[in-house]
């Protein structure tokens, strides 16, 4: 089975130390379905770290047809800027996505969930503990996931059980109509892709994944939960102008 036309996003900064285990997978299991093309987005790292980066990618470019040339952002412009960076370059594609490139949601799930891509629903990866998945994740982590998404359905009135998980899938066409209104480029970046989503009427399907912390992460956990705190409000505050007239 092919998926529909994919264009998948792996987001970096400082990941060299990292991908090198999970990519080589993912082209390898991409270039299996068909339909995929893979592109790797450098967010503004230092020249060594570019450097390293591009060896990497220009290695497995020799074996996998699906794995585009890197693209290097001049500056940092945080997770959802590479990501929407990224998108940009989709070249026609029928549907964009991302996965994270720490390797956390593996290939195999990765592939599992591009099958799902059909129509006009959106599909976002979701760590729970149901349907037979398997979850290992630090408990300080989890419960400041479970507080987190408790706040964002809360504060934007919106049923989510984990906006934040690395690995979603989004109609090129449902992206297109709010390309333009989307304004966080942080860590926060998914709950805004998902409220103007869902305010603009395309149908989000959360679906759960097997997924196991990888060490190294990015993010720090006081400051940047609060600082995606306060970014759940500045979202808030801008959806009035968001839902289209019916």
């Amino acid at each position: 089975m092919t998926t529909e036309n994919i264009h998948l996003v792996v987001p970096c900064f400082r990941e060299s130390g990292r991908i090198g285990g999970f990519l080589p997978e993912l082209c390898q299991t991409m270039q299996a379905i068909g339909g995929v093309r893979v592109l790797v987005v450098e967010d503004g790292s230092d020249v060594d770290e570019v450097h390293r980066m591009s060896d990497i990618i220009e290695d497995l470019r020799g074996k996998y047809g699906c794995l585009l040339p890197l693209k290097v952002l001049p500056e940092n412009l945080g997770k959802g800027g590479a990501v929407y960076a990224g998108w940009a370059e989709h070249g026609g594609a029928d549907w964009l996505a991302f996965v994270d490139a720490d390797g956390s949601c593996s290939a195999p799930e990765v592939a599992r969930l591009l099958k799902m891509t059909s129509g006009k629903t959106a599909i976002f990866a979701s760590r729970v503990k149901m349907l037979g998945r398997r979850v290992e994740r630090l408990f300080k982590r989890h419960l400041l996931g479970r507080i987190y998404a408790t706040l964002v359905s809360e504060i934007l009135n919106i049923p989510v059980y984990d906006s934040q998980c690395g690995l979603k899938m989004v109609p090129r066409a449902a992206f297109e109509r709010i390309s333009n209104r989307l304004k966080v480029h942080g860590f926060a970046f998914d709950v805004e892709l998902m409220v103007a989503l869902l305010d603009t009427g395309c149908h989000i399907e959360e679906v759960p994944i097997d997924w196991h912390e990888t060490p190294g992460g990015k993010v720090r956990l006081l400051r940047d939960s609060w600082l995606m705190a306060m970014d759940i409000l500045k979202i808030r505050a801008a959806r009035s102008g968001w839902k289209l007239p019916a």
